[in-house]
């Protein structure tokens, strides 16, 4: 019985010590996508993807990067510390037709493989 006792504290110890330590994004949009739905040429195109920095170092967004140079993202510029929200601005052309584009964020957030966050928009741009 006191050697279960003994590996148990060991195993909760151990697993105390694989927790990780960093910074944390969590984007607040439903599955990092954001949906325009139908929406005419003459809107502005732009939404903001909003996140929290859930960790505990500060968290930065080193790029922001399109699948096409009709979609224009923007990244804060300072640091997000640990409890602060940032955004990521995303404006798109409104071509006319259906909006599929995906927006890779890279920072230092451990609680994404490399630190890379895919995120989404999706929509149509319809004609009035």
């Amino acid at each position: 019985m006191k050697k279960t006792i003994i590996l148990f504290a060991f195993a909760l110890i151990s697993s105390i010590g694989f927790a990780q330590n960093g910074p944390k994004i969590v984007f607040s949009a439903p599955n990092n996508t954001i949906d325009y739905g139908k929406v005419t040429k003459t809107e502005n195109g732009t939404r903001d993807f909003v996140f929290t920095n859930t960790g505990n170092a500060p968290l930065i967004i080193t790029n922001v990067l399109s699948t096409c140079g009709c979609t224009v993202p923007t990244k804060p510029t300072e640091p997000i510390m640990p409890g602060k929200t940032g955004k990521i601005t995303v404006k798109y052309n409104m071509a006319p037709g259906p909006i599929r584009k995906t927006i890779t964020v890279e920072s230092n957030a451990v609680n994404y493989d490399e630190g890379r966050v895919a995120l989404k928009i999706k929509g149509e741009v319809i004609i009035k």
